[in-house]
């Protein structure tokens, strides 16, 4: 092969890399041939904004992915990035390289599937004809080589599909917009596909489509480690959108100087709005892009603007019109989050019951002192590897302190660590559910270990029609939207400061449907920290003890 190629197809690529410059033709070679990048910066065109064929390089969100990508991979992102276009170039040069291999690129409707299906003819008529391996076949959105290798470009909607591949690369483009059953169902069926060699990987990728969906739920878990996929985020605060989007944001700078009688905006720091101060300053991001932001709001406004030019992945999923609770404070209170303390920064020797669970459901955000009140939440579940149980505890300015929240833990257990944590606590009051395992709970707590401060709530008999009071929360449709319109009024206000991670993800999912509160329905959907802080607010409010 060495003999056929003209250098010039790709020295420009290696001149001038340290012992690159003085390499052999054939060392040179093996290094383009052996690497993606390289291969398609060398051998193939890809059409660019003005319509013009020029060479595929890859920009650096693609080689960040190309780089730091795992066996199953996630990609949450902003519009136009390249990521599809990467991966079909990926595919061309790996079914050049493995003969008989496969590949699979399933797009989310039947337009993009075509577009992306001629990207991919393009991307091949543009290989130079000495390391072009002719096609045996190309139809229905597929090239066969000669060679056996095959890429198949197709359209998601059936819940089978990949059945029949053994795929050595699978993409699934914008990945959101699946119908939700084929979300769930394709994609067991499409990790089957993929073979188990070390070379092998999956990536799923999709600006964002709202909350509660497989894609939502994938991403936020990968983020926490929780998943067997890697997650990665590319959002407009980057030199790579300012490349993507020249034009637009040439075009933003006019539109912005024509809106402020030729004068350039943005000029002075009083020019800013705060939240474009706060991005400025937190982002590597320029003054015209800043523009380009403003000049794309003024037509599709924030909210949508946030889920297809995201900044960051937290608020590629705000919903401001869906959650119960306000979308835009969730996600400013994202970009201030305290880490949790370490063992050593808590001021206080943790009890063996407590310690072993720290930075495994047990989290502190604050150091512990000696002369506070604190005031705890507390909802309870069965332990079965279901609902959550979970407290929350909030100091007496309302900022959260801590929060625990595991599946894996029966009632019995689980009062021995409520009654621990609220000793350690200087002895805190809690409000705790009643309703079903709650009563357990508040019983164990009370009549066997001697906790007292469980507080106490008032209702009415109902029949001698007497104002009586009961240990626990009780909740029903209307005491559970009071205890949760308490929360929402005192977070939205700032009288709570919530520092957890977690608590503000089910806060974004907490949905109000058909007249009842909850968290948008999905198998690793929980709203139990939600319930712990909303009943820690309660105990706030009374502000009791009984000792």
């Amino acid at each position: 092969m060495g003999s056929v190629i003209a250098l010039p197809y790709f020295s420009f690529l290696l001149e001038g890399k340290g012992s690159d410059k003085m390499a052999s033709y054939e060392e040179k070679l093996k290094k383009v041939m052996s690497d993606p990048i390289l291969w398609c910066g060398n051998f193939v065109k890809i059409m660019d904004n003005n319509n013009n064929l020029i060479d595929f390089e890859f920009n650096e969100a693609q080689k960040d992915f190309w780089r730091n990508k795992g066996r199953f991979n996630i990609i949450a992102k902003t519009r136009q990035l390249g990521m599809s276009t990467m991966m079909l170039g990926v595919m061309l040069w790996s079914a050049h390289q493995i003969p008989n291999s496969e590949y699979l690129m399933v797009a989310d409707k039947g337009e993009n599937t075509q577009n992306l299906f001629q990207r991919l003819k393009m991307m091949y008529d543009s290989l130079p004809k000495q390391i072009k391996i002719k096609q045996k076949r190309s139809n229905k959105y597929e090239l066969l080589l000669k060679n056996g290798s095959r890429i198949s470009v197709q359209t998601a909607g059936n819940k089978e599909i990949g059945r029949g591949f053994s795929c050595q690369i699978i993409h699934c483009s914008e990945f959101a917009f699946w119908s939700e059953d084929v979300q769930e169902r394709a994609l067991v069926s499409l990790e089957q596909s993929l073979l188990k060699n070390k070379d092998a990987f999956l990536c799923i990728e999709s600006t964002s489509n709202g909350i509660g969906n497989k894609y939502y739920e994938i991403f936020t878990s990968a983020e926490k480690g929780h998943s067997k996929y890697k997650s990665f985020f590319y959002g407009w605060g980057s030199k790579v959108h300012r490349e993507m989007f020249k034009y637009e944001i040439e075009e933003a700078t006019e539109w912005a100087k024509a809106q402020n009688h030729g004068k350039m905006y943005l000029a002075n720091e009083g020019d800013f709005y705060p939240d474009e101060l706060e991005l400025y300053e937190k982002y590597d991001i320029t003054i015209p892009q800043l523009l380009w932001r403003r000049y794309k709001m003024s037509d599709i406004g924030e909210d949508a603007f946030n889920q297809e030019f995201p900044i960051s992945a937290d608020i590629s999923f705000i919903q401001s019109d869906t959650g119960f609770f306000n979308a835009e404070d969730i996600a400013q209170r994202y970009k201030y989050l305290i880490k949790p303390l370490s063992v050593a920064e808590i001021g206080k020797d943790l009890p063996s019951s407590l310690a072993k669970y720290y930075g495994n459901g047990l989290y502190i955000y604050q150091p512990i002192s000696s002369t506070e009140r604190y005031f705890g939440g507390i909802d309870s579940a069965a332990g079965l590897k279901g609902d959550y149980s979970a407290i929350s505890i909030l100091d007496s300015f309302g900022e959260q302190v801590a929060v625990f929240y595991r599946n894996d833990i029966p009632i019995y257990r689980f009062a021995k660590i409520a009654y621990d944590l609220g000793h350690f606590y200087n002895y805190c009051m809690y409000a705790i559910e009643r309703n079903s395992y709650g009563l357990s709970l508040i019983d164990k707590l009370r009549r066997e270990m001697g906790y007292l401060q469980v507080l106490r709530f008032s209702k009415f008999d109902k029949i001698k029609g007497v104002m009586t009071s009961e240990f626990g929360y009780y909740t029903d449709n209307v005491s559970k939207t009071k205890l949760l319109n308490d929360m929402k009024e005192v977070f939205e206000t700032g009288i709570i400061l919530v520092n957890d991670r977690e608590t503000l993800e089910q806060m974004k999912i907490y949905v109000s449907r058909g007249g009842k509160l909850g968290n948008l329905k999905g198998k690793n959907n929980h709203d139990d920290l939600v319930d712990a802080t909303a009943l820690a607010v309660q105990s706030l409010k009374e502000d009791k003890s009984y000792i």
